[in-house]
């Protein structure tokens, strides 16, 4: 059976030049100790409260992306204790990450979220928003715009990373992008084909994932 160890290495044969972060949600401190015994540094967590819990058992130094949505009364603890968002789609979030980054620490890194299925109940905002958006981010001095992030639905056709790339092209020589965060451990082959710089690999590591209720569980998930 493949070890953690093993599927990294793995991963990141497929991946090349792009980053990756390890999706960590649902995983137990254990199985993400295993991780970072292999060298993985970067980490993504969807849920506030899990991810503060894992980051008081773990040791300092790694690097903390929220890859989940963020509420408005969860920004505080993101502005103090992530290193990255991903998921940024309005201004009033982008401004209350901001106000709320401690003095002292480097600007927070930040996404803008694009709905690439254009599905009403996605997370993100449109394409033609996100100029808009963009020119508002780069006002706020505790924040730096790295790019955009996409969740194209399972299944999805090549085009669909393409548009969100060259949305990417479009918008980079303005705001100075370097991030294009798209693909994950089903899809990340296309979404690297399709300029992709990081991807989001969370099963093709750990395997199923755990109880989100409990960052040190092991029990699976049914």
């Amino acid at each position: 059976m493949a070890t953690i160890a093993d599927n990294l290495q793995a991963i990141r044969k497929r991946i090349g030049a792009a980053t990756l972060l390890a999706v960590s949600k649902g995983q137990s401190v254990e199985r993400i100790r295993e991780a970072i015994a292999a060298g993985q540094e970067a980490f993504g967590e969807n849920y506030v409260q899990e991810a503060l819990e894992k980051m008081a058992l773990l040791p300092s130094g790694l690097q903390w992306h929220l890859i989940g949505p963020l509420q408005s009364n969860k920004t505080r603890a993101v502005a103090e204790r992530f290193h990255w968002v991903q998921t940024v789609a309005s201004e009033k979030i982008a401004r209350r990450l901001s106000e709320q980054r401690p003095e002292g620490l480097p600007p927070l890194n930040v996404l803008v979220q694009i709905n690439a299925s254009g599905e009403g109940t996605k997370s993100g905002i449109s394409s033609r928003e996100a100029p808009s958006l963009c020119n508002e981010i780069v006002k706020l001095k505790n924040l730096r715009l790295r790019g955009l992030m996409a969740i194209p639905e399972p299944g999805a056709p090549r085009s669909r990373f393409r548009e969100v790339r060259m949305l990417f092209d479009a918008l980079k020589p303005k705001f100075g992008f370097d991030t294009l965060s798209m693909g994950m451990s089903d899809d990340l082959e296309r979404a690297i084909s399709e300029g992709a710089t990081m991807v989001r690999v969370g099963t093709a590591i750990f395997g199923p994932r755990t109880k989100k209720s409990n960052a040190g569980m092991t029990e699976l998930q049914p």
